[in-house]
């Protein structure tokens, strides 16, 4: 951590944040007032994001907590920062000979309660885990981002598969879509193949009749754990403190926009 003009502790390097500013110039409208105290604001945007606090935690010299908070609120109901994290992972050229499926729970903070909607509304559930989301992501052969969805606590991570494999399948020929067991499903290994790709999905031990899958692209699976494991070092990731879906898919594709940014 470095600090500017002795001003405010700043969260990112100047390169990260030429980078950072590049492509938010690049997704956001034309239209409308600049942002004022741009850079401090974002940072403060960010702070939280790593330190997973509280909005009013956020310190003093990143300016008046609210202006932060609304702006990363605002920002994800309009789908800023996924728009921006699409434009990071188009950038990067994403290596489509494996495609990565998988879900984690995530647990949330009571104070994530209470959103417009409801629970079920805001991907919010009951599960083993106690009170929390259920975040599906696919990742490329790099074991980079590509997509996320959202879904209760207790939901089935099969129910967000269609959707994360058709946004990869925008990016490009996909040749293999691994997946672990709880993805064992004659349906979805039918919608893989329609693709013209190869399903890597180990039989459910209740599914005696499931085909044989690949057990050497099997083995590298473990690049969608790593995925989560790196994406839950932000703290407001691997603990949901936002009320609403759109807030929490910000946090992951702010997060996630990290991983794609050409500046480490």
């Amino acid at each position: 951590m470095t600090r500017l003009s002795g001003l405010w502790a700043m969260v990112l390097t100047d390169e990260q944040w030429g980078a950072l500013k590049a492509a938010l110039d690049a997704v956001r409208p034309s239209t409308g007032r600049p942002l004022a105290d741009e850079r401090r604001t974002i940072e403060g945007v960010v702070w939280r994001l790593r330190n997973g606090a509280r909005w009013r935690a956020i310190p003093a010299e990143y300016g008046p907590w609210w202006r932060p908070a609304r702006l990363h609120i605002r920002w994800s109901k309009a789908g800023l920062w996924a728009r921006l994290f699409a434009l990071l992972r188009d950038a990067g050229r994403p290596e489509l000979a494996d495609v990565f499926v998988d879900g984690t729970v995530i647990r949330a903070h009571q104070k994530a309660a209470g959103g417009r909607g409801g629970g079920r509304a805001n991907a919010l559930g009951r599960s083993r885990g106690g009170f929390s989301t259920k975040a599906c992501a696919a990742c490329d052969a790099a074991g980079r981002p590509l997509a996320f969805a959202l879904l209760p606590g207790q939901a089935a991570e099969l129910r967000a598969a269609p959707a994360l494999l058709a946004v990869a399948a925008t990016l490009g020929t996909i040749l293999r879509v691994v997946c672990d067991q709880a993805y064992s499903s004659a349906a979805w290994r039918a919608l893989i193949a329609a693709l013209g790709a190869e399903p890597v999905v180990p039989a459910h031990p209740r599914h005696k009749s499931a085909p044989p899958h690949d057990r050497v692209a099997y083995r590298r699976r473990h690049k969608v754990e790593n995925l989560w494991g790196r994406l839950k070092e932000w703290r407001a990731v691997a603990t949901r403190y936002e009320k609403t879906a759109a807030s929490y898919l910000g946090d992951l594709h702010l997060a996630a926009a990290f991983d794609w940014l050409a500046v480490p």
